[in-house]
């Protein structure tokens, strides 16, 4: 397990009331490592709502979304590539299972795969790499 990776912990806590009141704690199960949802879904479902923002008339453009997010217009635009994969592997990408450590596919690898213009080669070259 990577320790660089922040690790969040549950617990299940049961309170006893015990004479005059008193409440005591017993500690339940031990806890299990919770996962975290992965970068490249956090990204997509962010080029979703900014094209959201756009369609609902909240801001005007990308560029002042940029300006509101203190991103650059730049990063803005990577974010929104991701809007171009085809629907399913979009749905894949939102349906990941939570990850443990380093993410599976990166931001980076699913722009290039985006910026191809036919949605079934995007479909031969996420089957070529996994």
């Amino acid at each position: 397990m990577n320790t660089s990776t922040p690790l969040r912990m549950e617990y299940t806590v049961h309170f006893a009331t015990q004479a005059k009141g008193r409440k005591t704690i017993r500690q339940g199960e031990k806890p299990q490592p919770i996962g975290r949802i992965p970068r490249v879904a956090r990204v997509l479902a962010l080029a979703h709502h900014f094209d959201d923002l756009i369609l609902q008339g909240a801001v005007k453009d990308y560029a002042e979304i940029a300006r509101l997010a203190q991103l650059s217009r730049a990063r803005v635009a990577q974010i929104l590539t991701l809007k171009f994969l085809a629907p399913d592997i979009q749905e894949r990408i939102a349906l990941l299972p939570p990850s443990y450590g380093k993410d599976v596919i990166t931001e980076k690898k699913l722009r290039r795969i985006a910026m191809i213009p036919e949605w079934e080669q995007q479909r031969e070259v996420i089957l070529r790499h996994q």
